[in-house]
């Protein structure tokens, strides 16, 4: 009954209310107030405070439930250990990637794993760096397509290969074909669409921009990399890539820039310690090859 009552006190304080809480689980307002007072009853401390507008955790029941999520982080994972199927015929895998990875290397990796083993789901997200890290140290991922380095302790990466950005335009932008490195300073002259800063691509951009002086024109500003691609090939404007994005889609062309924009490394991630199922590792040995 602990376990249920546990998951009832997370479920009230992720919705900071009684009553949408006891709809997200199905059950009676009453009988999750009832089952929430049993288990503070049983711990001899109030876990709630329910004085206010919204329903808050005490800090005995920040320490608490601290502790308690963890246990049931390690209880899902142990019940995935125990239907996981070791010849893969069925199975689940729980995958995000960031953003730009999305453009040339989810494709023929997910079609080449999906045509190996049809039997496993494939649950798959785009999501920042950030927010993969908190999925997979929160066990709602078991695996994650990122960069080093980490910012997680709990993370634990495994380098894949090494991303080169570069300068993107179209095939009929006059600098296609270009056989001299443009330099940042001619950089500087041309109009650019990039991605947002939400996206680690455009921070790492920025601060190449910044360690050397300049600040390029920015014409436009996109949250979608399929958008900025469309932008560029049909268009006059140029834009900073990884380079693998040039040779997947057609249309555009990489001009070298001097200096380059500093390579940054792939790299799998997972939780340290996490249970690794057989499809996980099946699709992290896959990886490892493809890089």
């Amino acid at each position: 009954m602990m376990l249920q009552q546990i998951r009832y006190l997370n479920a009230v304080v992720e919705y900071q209310n009684f009553t949408r809480a006891a709809e997200a689980l199905h059950v009676s307002q009453p009988t999750l107030s009832q089952q929430i007072k049993q288990l503070e009853k049983s711990l001899h401390v109030q876990l709630l405070d329910r004085s206010g507008r919204t329903v808050r955790l005490t800090d005995a029941g920040e320490n608490y439930l601290r502790y308690a999520r963890r246990a049931l982080r390690e209880l899902d994972a142990g019940t995935r250990a125990v239907h996981d199927v070791q010849d893969l015929s069925r199975g689940s895998l729980r995958l995000a990637m960031t953003p730009t990875f999305t453009s040339y290397l989810i494709g023929p990796l997910i079609e080449r794993f999906s045509t190996l083993y049809p039997g496993i789901n494939l649950r798959m997200q785009e999501a920042t760096q950030d927010s993969i890290e908190a999925a997979l140290a929160a066990d709602s991922l078991d695996l994650g397509i990122a960069f080093t380095p980490v910012r997680s302790a709990e993370i634990e990466p495994q380098a894949l290969f090494v991303e080169t950005l570069g300068l993107v335009v179209g095939n009929h932008h006059p600098h296609a074909g270009a056989h001299a490195p443009l330099t940042l300073r001619e950089l500087e002259q041309e109009n650019l669409a990039l991605l947002s800063g939400d996206f680690a691509t455009r921070r790492h951009i920025d601060l190449h921009f910044r360690d050397h002086g300049i600040a390029p024109r920015i014409a436009i500003e996109a949250d979608s990399i399929s958008a900025i691609v469309e932008i560029i090939r049909r268009g006059q404007l140029a834009t900073v890539l990884p380079e693998a994005i040039a040779r997947e889609q057609p249309g555009l062309d990489r001009v070298d820039l001097s200096p380059p924009i500093p390579p940054r490394t792939a790299a799998l991630l997972r939780r340290k310690g996490a249970y690794q199922s057989a499809a996980s590792h099946a699709f992290t040995e896959l990886l490892s090859t493809w890089s």
